[in-house]
Protein backbone atom coordinates (compact mmCIF):
# COMPACT_ATOMS: atom_id res chain seq x y z
CA UNK A 1 0.00 0.00 0.00
CA UNK A 2 1.17 3.56 -0.48
CA UNK A 3 2.27 5.92 1.98
CA UNK A 4 -0.24 8.81 3.26
CA UNK A 5 0.44 12.21 4.53
CA UNK A 6 -1.06 11.21 8.17
CA UNK A 7 -1.07 13.61 11.30
CA UNK A 8 -0.71 12.39 14.39
CA UNK A 9 -1.74 14.98 17.54
CA UNK A 10 -3.56 15.19 20.92
CA UNK A 11 -7.65 14.75 20.57
CA UNK A 12 -9.54 17.63 20.90
CA UNK A 13 -13.15 17.90 21.81
CA UNK A 14 -14.30 18.45 18.30
CA UNK A 15 -12.56 15.01 17.59
CA UNK A 16 -15.06 12.57 19.59
CA UNK A 17 -17.59 11.81 17.51
CA UNK A 18 -15.08 10.75 14.94
CA UNK A 19 -13.05 8.74 17.55
CA UNK A 20 -16.26 7.08 18.62
CA UNK A 21 -17.00 6.05 14.72
CA UNK A 22 -13.11 4.89 13.87
CA UNK A 23 -12.86 3.05 17.77
CA UNK A 24 -16.17 1.39 16.58
CA UNK A 25 -15.65 0.50 12.76
CA UNK A 26 -11.95 -0.79 13.48
CA UNK A 27 -13.10 -3.31 15.77
CA UNK A 28 -16.23 -4.42 13.90
CA UNK A 29 -14.65 -7.68 12.72
CA UNK A 30 -11.93 -8.11 15.06
CA UNK A 31 -11.43 -11.09 16.82
CA UNK A 32 -10.98 -11.33 19.87
CA UNK A 33 -13.18 -8.26 20.99
CA UNK A 34 -16.43 -7.37 23.17
CA UNK A 35 -17.07 -4.66 20.35
CA UNK A 36 -17.12 -2.17 24.07
CA UNK A 37 -13.79 -0.52 23.09
CA UNK A 38 -15.90 2.78 22.09
CA UNK A 39 -17.68 2.90 25.13
CA UNK A 40 -14.22 2.42 27.42
CA UNK A 41 -12.55 4.82 25.52
CA UNK A 42 -15.78 7.67 26.55
CA UNK A 43 -15.87 6.28 30.20
CA UNK A 44 -12.30 6.86 30.93
CA UNK A 45 -12.66 9.83 29.18
CA UNK A 46 -15.62 10.87 31.41
CA UNK A 47 -13.92 9.62 34.54
CA UNK A 48 -10.77 11.62 33.76
CA UNK A 49 -8.30 8.92 33.37
CA UNK A 50 -7.49 9.22 29.36
CA UNK A 51 -3.87 10.00 29.81
CA UNK A 52 -3.22 9.79 26.33
CA UNK A 53 -5.67 10.54 23.57
CA UNK A 54 -4.16 10.88 20.00
CA UNK A 55 -5.68 10.64 16.56
CA UNK A 56 -4.32 10.15 13.31
CA UNK A 57 -5.90 12.39 10.77
CA UNK A 58 -5.40 12.32 6.88
CA UNK A 59 -6.82 15.16 4.70
CA UNK A 60 -8.47 16.61 8.24
CA UNK A 61 -10.42 13.19 8.78
CA UNK A 62 -9.71 11.54 11.92
CA UNK A 63 -8.62 8.31 10.68
CA UNK A 64 -6.89 6.74 13.87
CA UNK A 65 -6.94 6.57 17.41
CA UNK A 66 -5.04 5.66 20.56
CA UNK A 67 -5.75 5.32 23.75
CA UNK A 68 -3.53 4.95 27.15
CA UNK A 69 -4.83 5.11 30.77
CA UNK A 70 -3.27 4.42 34.45
CA UNK A 71 -3.65 1.02 35.49
CA UNK A 72 -2.87 -0.44 38.89
CA UNK A 73 -0.62 -2.97 40.42
CA UNK A 74 -1.02 -5.45 43.38
CA UNK A 75 -3.61 -2.65 43.90
CA UNK A 76 -0.99 0.28 44.05
CA UNK A 77 0.12 2.81 41.63
CA UNK A 78 3.76 2.63 40.61
CA UNK A 79 3.29 5.11 37.54
CA UNK A 80 2.46 2.49 34.85
CA UNK A 81 0.28 2.84 32.01
CA UNK A 82 -1.29 0.80 29.70
CA UNK A 83 -2.08 1.24 26.00
CA UNK A 84 -5.18 0.56 24.05
CA UNK A 85 -7.56 0.45 22.31
CA UNK A 86 -5.64 1.26 19.63
CA UNK A 87 -8.05 1.89 16.38
CA UNK A 88 -7.55 2.48 12.87
CA UNK A 89 -10.33 2.62 10.00
CA UNK A 90 -10.65 -0.84 8.15
CA UNK A 91 -9.58 1.03 4.69
CA UNK A 92 -6.53 2.82 6.57
CA UNK A 93 -5.33 -0.57 8.07
CA UNK A 94 -1.63 -2.12 7.06
CA UNK A 95 -0.26 1.24 6.06
CA UNK A 96 1.70 2.03 9.54
CA UNK A 97 -0.95 4.39 10.92
CA UNK A 98 -1.17 2.13 14.48
CA UNK A 99 2.84 1.67 14.56
CA UNK A 100 2.71 5.13 14.07
CA UNK A 101 0.16 5.92 16.75
CA UNK A 102 1.71 3.83 19.07
CA UNK A 103 5.09 4.92 18.63
CA UNK A 104 3.69 8.73 18.96
CA UNK A 105 2.16 7.85 22.31
CA UNK A 106 4.64 5.90 24.00
CA UNK A 107 6.73 9.01 23.42
CA UNK A 108 4.18 11.33 24.85
CA UNK A 109 3.99 9.02 27.83
CA UNK A 110 7.85 8.10 28.21
CA UNK A 111 8.37 12.28 28.13
CA UNK A 112 5.60 12.46 31.06
CA UNK A 113 7.96 10.68 33.17
CA UNK A 114 5.56 7.43 33.25
CA UNK A 115 7.56 4.36 34.66
CA UNK A 116 6.01 2.01 32.13
CA UNK A 117 3.63 0.71 29.81
CA UNK A 118 1.55 -2.61 29.26
CA UNK A 119 -0.57 -3.69 26.63
CA UNK A 120 -2.54 -7.57 25.97
CA UNK A 121 -1.72 -8.35 22.82
CA UNK A 122 0.08 -10.12 19.82
CA UNK A 123 3.73 -10.28 20.84
CA UNK A 124 4.90 -10.37 17.22
CA UNK A 125 3.30 -7.25 16.53
CA UNK A 126 4.18 -5.12 19.86
CA UNK A 127 7.61 -6.54 20.50
CA UNK A 128 8.74 -4.35 18.09
CA UNK A 129 7.86 -1.50 19.79
CA UNK A 130 9.92 -2.65 22.84
CA UNK A 131 7.53 -4.23 24.66
CA UNK A 132 7.99 -7.96 26.00
CA UNK A 133 6.47 -10.45 28.27
CA UNK A 134 7.65 -10.44 31.96
CA UNK A 135 6.75 -12.54 34.58
CA UNK A 136 6.65 -10.08 37.48
CA UNK A 137 3.02 -8.89 35.41
CA UNK A 138 0.00 -10.82 35.36
CA UNK A 139 -3.22 -10.00 33.74
CA UNK A 140 -5.74 -12.69 35.02
CA UNK A 141 -7.67 -15.17 32.39
CA UNK A 142 -4.59 -14.27 29.76
CA UNK A 143 -1.88 -16.58 28.76
CA UNK A 144 1.77 -14.83 29.47
CA UNK A 145 2.78 -14.59 26.27
CA UNK A 146 0.14 -12.06 25.52
CA UNK A 147 0.82 -9.69 28.10
CA UNK A 148 3.98 -7.29 27.80
CA UNK A 149 5.51 -4.34 29.14
CA UNK A 150 7.94 -1.65 28.55
CA UNK A 151 9.90 -0.20 30.97
CA UNK A 152 10.94 3.73 30.65
CA UNK A 153 12.59 3.23 34.23
CA UNK A 154 14.22 0.00 35.23
CA UNK A 155 12.10 -1.30 37.75
CA UNK A 156 9.10 -3.34 37.00
CA UNK A 157 6.56 -3.79 39.61
CA UNK A 158 5.14 -7.19 40.37
CA UNK A 159 1.84 -8.31 41.00
CA UNK A 160 -1.62 -8.82 39.31
CA UNK A 161 -2.38 -5.83 37.19
CA UNK A 162 -5.87 -4.33 36.64
CA UNK A 163 -7.42 -1.68 34.29
CA UNK A 164 -9.99 1.20 35.60
CA UNK A 165 -12.98 0.60 35.83
CA UNK A 166 -14.20 1.90 32.42
CA UNK A 167 -12.96 -1.63 30.76
CA UNK A 168 -15.84 -2.97 31.79
CA UNK A 169 -18.44 -0.33 30.15
CA UNK A 170 -20.75 -2.29 27.65
CA UNK A 171 -22.83 1.39 26.25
Amino acid sequence: MSSLDINIREESPHDLPAVSRVIAAAFRAAAHTSQTEQFIVEALRRAGKLTVSRVATHNHEVVGHVAISPILVAGQDPGWYGLGPVSVLPGYQRRGIGSALIMDALLVLSNSRAAGCVVLGDPAFYERFGFNANEALTLPGVPPRNFLCVAFENLIPSGVVSYHDAFQARN
